[in-house]
């Protein structure tokens, strides 16, 4: 395994990830079964002014309130120590057992986003399939075991369903409650989601959000160039302005998805 303090070419993100996992090494012990970059740098498609510093932390059994204290304590440390990744650190604390189902976990995980530790009520949804798929495709090991020791392969047709439902499910209510795409950075966010649904729908392979978006460009043209690449453009501090394209890119996908 690569050297932790040379794991990305970012030396500020491996700073943090040092700290990160001397920090958890000391809160969980021996509790701790292992700590991966998951996300746009396992992927190799970061890009420093948009993409989030993704990991997932495994826990042989659920947190403690008082390790919970000392875990959102930990963040806001970091936090304070390098206040631009203050709130693009996202994160979640599972335990093995949940490897070990594709339905997604009916209990919560902590979850570390934008610079808040929920300890309650974060649950995964449809998209748990497909962060499964990513972490044993892509999941780069902090602290071993390598992630195929600790699960099997997904099946690429359990994936594409659970995308579908995805779209359906969390997706397709938005044409009739839009308030919240008004956001630039949901805005963004929701064409390359998307853009990674059209994908799944007619390919086998995992693949990054930017990768699906340059796929969508190349199979959709013209109707659409513009605005994924606005999305794949965007940086935190930017306006997209978009939304009544972002919407009717919804409708285009669900038409494809059929």
């Amino acid at each position: 395994m690569e050297s932790i303090e040379n794991i990305t070419p970012y030396t500020d993100i491996n700073d943090i990830l040092v700290l990160l996992l001397e920090n958890l090494e000391e809160i969980y012990r021996d509790q701790l079964i292992g700590l991966y970059l998951v996300g746009s740098l396992a992927y190799g498609d970061f890009h420093t002014n948009s993409s989030d510093i993704d990991f997932l932390a495994i826990l042989d059994y659920s947190s403690s309130k008082e390790q919970l204290a000392q875990v959102k304590y930990m963040h806001q440390r970091i936090g304070e120590r390098y206040p631009t990744w203050a709130k693009r650190i996202e994160g979640s604390y599972i335990t093995q057992d949940m490897l070990s189902s594709i339905e997604p976990p009916k209990t919560s995980r902590p979850y570390i986003n934008e610079g808040t530790l929920l300890t309650a009520g974060a649950h995964y949804g449809n998209e748990w399939l497909l962060k499964l798929q990513v972490f044993y495709e892509c999941g780069v090991a902090l602290r071993e075991p390598n992630p195929k020791e600790l699960m099997g392969p997904i099946d690429m047709k359990q994936v594409r369903a659970a995308s579908r439902k995805d779209l359906y499910e969390e997706w397709a209510p938005k044409l009739q409650n839009f308030s919240s795409l008004a956001d630039s950075h949901l805005q963004a966010y929701t064409i390359l989601t998307l853009s990674r649904i059209l994908y799944s729908a007619q390919n086998d392979q995992v693949a990054s959000k930017r990768v699906a978006s340059s796929w969508v460009k190349e199979t959709y043209g013209k109707p659409w160039i513009g605005l994924i690449e606005q999305a794949e453009n965007w940086h935190y501090g930017q306006a997209m302005n978009r939304l009544a394209e972002t919407l009717n890119f919804l409708r285009f996908t669900l038409e494809k998805v059929g």
